[in-house]
């Protein structure tokens, strides 16, 4: 069935709600409860630390409650806030008024570009943006100089460390006296898009109470304790990054460190530093801080833990890990923005064989098998979809997410992911829909036919690979794909890194393209 709260239709299980109010997994206080009461309780308390930055409770709550009632002079609750920002101590701030304000925030990936961001915030009509003026090279406020005239109702846009359009600074100055409004924990409060199978964009919606769920879940399993500190350069953009740097040091007690760009060996050094317990990552983000580790013989003993998924993780690449830092443990993990750390791994280390050979074993949820494919859910599930058609084939009839992913059970509760039957690629921790990109590269002219798939690469998981059926000779090489789709605006972790020309695409009687006959053509060790 369905409820409607505070305007958005959301998924909804009376009986599945009440077992999770009964277990503590749900609550009825907010977010903003508890930065309220920790700035009242712990004022000094540092949660995030970025570089010199040390914010504290009492600053970050005076902050966000400022911003708030910025945000609520010029929209009502329920408005989307976007925020296009790198790992910065004011994304918090940011992700914390909307809460606050009672309305949706939406983190967007700093990566992408013009064609990406106008699709979102018209999907969303977000009627706040937030964005950096400069990072890595590429100009925000140009870009949205291109986007803001194609959007029929464009949002407010505010410039981070900037001067440009509306200066965070200067919001943040203003001084409002608007009420906080009271916010309704099972309403809708987060938004991130994920890429379908399809290559259609998905807004998966979230509450409070999912995503406490899902920290207190994190609390229970990974041996978090308060006091302890995560070290966080996945993006807040993501599922992972938002929830380490935002919600955790309010909920489990901890600091967040933040990195904006990922450097294994600066890396090295901040997690010695700053003494750091926890870390999550994909693949890469292991694999070179392990190298990074054995160049330099350290051993990062006050590591605790550290978390690997996101990406298909070598068995031995945990195995090595635990060899050097002798104090973690390292775990696979599985999950997904609708069902976020569906398993939680094996996180003790004397059980090293189900933490490299397996993604673990369930936590608060529940996960079962039909014709092998992973069917999930839990407390910390997706409360649906922004557009409820997206729901159609997603769900089975008990409310289980489909993941389209497959997967078989070790020793009876310790789950494999054995295979995706999603196309999806993932590269650096990074989803790439290939559909999205092969109907780009269908407007150009001398491509007949494209159909890209994902090759296992040891540095970055997987690469994409653009097997191109051309008009005529030469074909398209990478360097010309590349300038082809950044003049359309996609993203640059969306180009394929490697092209591969044939005469024709392999097709079964349907004309349907097998991608697995191409995958198996170019994985290493192919004839």
């Amino acid at each position: 069935m369905r409820r409607l709260i505070e305007g958005r239709s959301i998924r909804w299980n009376a009986t599945r709600a009440e077992a999770a109010y009964a277990a503590g997994h749900w609550v009825r206080t907010t977010l903003g409860d508890a930065l309220e009461r920790a700035a009242q309780d712990t004022p000094q308390r540092v949660l995030l630390v970025d570089g010199d930055v040390r914010l504290d409770c009492a600053t970050l709550y005076r902050d966000a409650s400022r911003l708030a009632r910025a945000l609520l002079s010029r929209a009502e609750p329920g408005s989307v806030v976007s925020f296009m920002l790198p790992n910065w101590h004011e994304a918090a701030t940011i992700y914390l008024a909307a809460q606050l304000a009672g309305m949706v925030a939406n983190p967007i990936l700093p990566s992408l570009r013009d064609r990406e961001l106008r699709f979102v915030l018209a999907d969303l009509g977000s009627r706040f943006l937030f964005i950096p003026s400069q990072f890595r090279g590429h100009d925000y406020a140009a870009m949205l100089e291109r986007v803001l005239p194609e959007l029929p109702s464009p949002p407010t846009v505010v410039v981070v460390r900037g001067e440009q359009h509306l200066p965070y600074a200067k919001l943040l100055a203003e001084f409002h006296t608007h009420a906080l409004p009271k916010v309704d924990p099972d309403a809708t409060r987060l938004v991130l898009y994920t890429s379908g199978t399809t290559g259609t964009s998905k807004g998966v919606l979230h509450s409070q109470n999912s995503i406490h769920a899902l920290v207190r879940q994190l609390g229970e399993y990974w041996h978090i304790t308060p006091g302890d500190k995560f070290y966080v350069p996945s993006p807040i953009s993501h599922i992972g990054g938002s929830i380490y740097a935002f919600e955790s040091p309010l909920l489990l007690g901890i600091t967040a460190v933040l990195a904006d760009k990922w450097d294994a060996d600066s890396a090295l050094v901040t997690l010695q530093n700053e003494r750091c317990t926890h870390m999550a990552g994909a693949t890469p983000f292991l694999q070179q801080l392990l190298d990074a580790a054995e160049r330099q013989g350290t051993h990062l003993d006050h590591l605790k833990v550290f978390i690997c998924g996101g990406a298909s993780v070598p068995p031995s690449l945990i195995r090595n890990a635990a060899k050097h830092f002798t104090h973690t443990i390292f775990t696979r993990v599985y999950g997904s923005t609708e069902v976020p750390v569906t398993t939680v791994g094996s996180p003790e280390r004397a059980d090293l064989t189900h933490a490299a050979e397996t993604d673990g074993h369930v936590g608060f949820g529940e996960v079962k098998l039909v014709d092998g494919e992973i069917r999930a859910r839990g407390p910390q599930m997706l409360i649906g979809y922004l557009h409820p058609d997206d729901e159609a084939t997603v769900f089975d009839d008990e409310g289980y997410y489909r993941t389209g992913d497959l997967g078989r059970w070790v020793d009876a509760q310790y789950l494999v992911v054995s295979g995706r039957s999603k196309d999806i690629i993932i590269r650096k921790g990074e989803n790439i829909a290939p559909k999205e990109v092969e109907d780009y590269l269908s407007e150009h002219p001398n491509i007949a036919e494209v159909a890209i798939v994902g090759v296992p690469d040891a540095k970055s998981g997987e690469r994409a690979c653009a097997v191109i059926v051309a008009r005529h000779t030469p074909g398209p090489d990478v360097a010309e794909l590349r300038a082809f789709l950044t003049k359309l605006g996609v993203a640059s972790f969306k180009i394929p890194e490697q092209v591969v020309l044939a005469p024709s695409l392999p097709k079964n009687d349907a004309g349907k393209v097998l991608k697995h006959q191409l995958r198996a053509q170019l994985s290493p060790g192919a004839p």
